[in-house]
């Protein structure tokens, strides 16, 4: 009876410690932010993540120097439909009220 306990013990001490290393190798988010400077009108910003208003009335100039693509949106906040696709190491004139980046 002793035997079968202590393999019992054995097996879920086991299965702790494969959850634990399972864990700790699953990144935190899926989400990383692009690597490198996007410039939005002469502002820089470093390493960008997520959605940024432009402007309302001039179209800003974005100079895309990342290593991800910066998508332009019809909306204020990242919806209604993609305008425009910046890839990376490109510079033009967005065509939309805000720009995605992941």
């Amino acid at each position: 009876m002793m035997v079968r306990t202590a393999r019992r013990a054995g097996k879920a001490l086991g299965a702790c410690a494969a959850a634990a290393l399972l864990a700790l190798a699953t990144p935190a988010g899926t989400a990383q932010a692009a690597e490198g400077v996007l410039e939005l009108d002469g502002t820089e910003h470093e390493d960008p993540s997520g959605c940024y208003r432009l402007g309302d009335f001039a179209p800003p100039k974005v100079a895309n120097h990342t290593d991800g693509t910066a998508w332009v949106w019809s909306g204020p906040d990242c919806d209604g439909q993609v305008t425009q696709q910046i890839d990376p190491g490109q510079t033009a004139i967005a065509r939309g009220r805000s720009l995605y980046i992941e």
